[in-house]
């Protein structure tokens, strides 16, 4: 399987909420593509109720089997990069980024489970410039095979073709 991979950091915020329960959330609200290793947790921005933390780098993966849904991807206005957020009780703020994906089927198929978290963030230029050109190299379109059917034979039953049902206006013996 042919693939690629660029290093990506995710932008996390932390903004305070009025829940009796929890105190703060927290959301994915971008990526910086290329990102060198910067310190995880850095703080990178900060407002009234809110902070924004560089969480960390990850590797986006491209695989060539997925170009059918990276195409969909960027036919989105506007595209996104998902975002997978974990508990991780080794990190002081108790939720990290484990996986990023520009696959959107990948992404619903993450969301059968409970315990994680799924954002999508507007992708980044350079991203979907990187996206365009993986899928120009990789993709082939897949033939669309119609199914045929067979013609009725009342002798093996099933209802007829003319689209009456079954047994309409036949009458038994007189």
């Amino acid at each position: 399987m042919t693939s690629e991979s660029m290093p990506v950091g995710v932008i996390l915020e932390r903004r305070e909420i009025d829940n009796p329960w929890e105190s703060h959330s927290w959301t994915p609200v971008g990526v910086v593509p290329g990102a060198a290793d910067l310190p995880d947790w850095k703080e990178v921005a900060k407002g009234e109720g809110w902070v924004q933390f560089y969480a960390g780098t990850l590797s986006l993966e491209l695989n060539r089997d997925e170009t059918e849904d990276y195409r969909y991807n960027l036919a989105n206005d506007p595209p996104s990069v998902y975002v997978l957020l974990r508990e991780d009780e080794d990190v002081e703020a108790g939720i990290a980024p484990f996986k990023l994906t520009v696959s959107p089927s990948e992404a619903q198929a993450y969301l059968d489970g409970d315990e994680l978290l799924l954002e999508p963030v507007p992708m980044p230029e350079i991203v979907k410039s990187w996206l365009a050109a993986f899928i120009e190299r990789y993709h082939v379109d897949q033939p669309v095979y119609k199914r045929t059917r067979k013609p009725y034979d009342p002798r093996k039953g099933g209802p007829p073709q003319d689209g009456t049902p079954a047994g309409a206006g036949r009458r038994g013996p007189q």
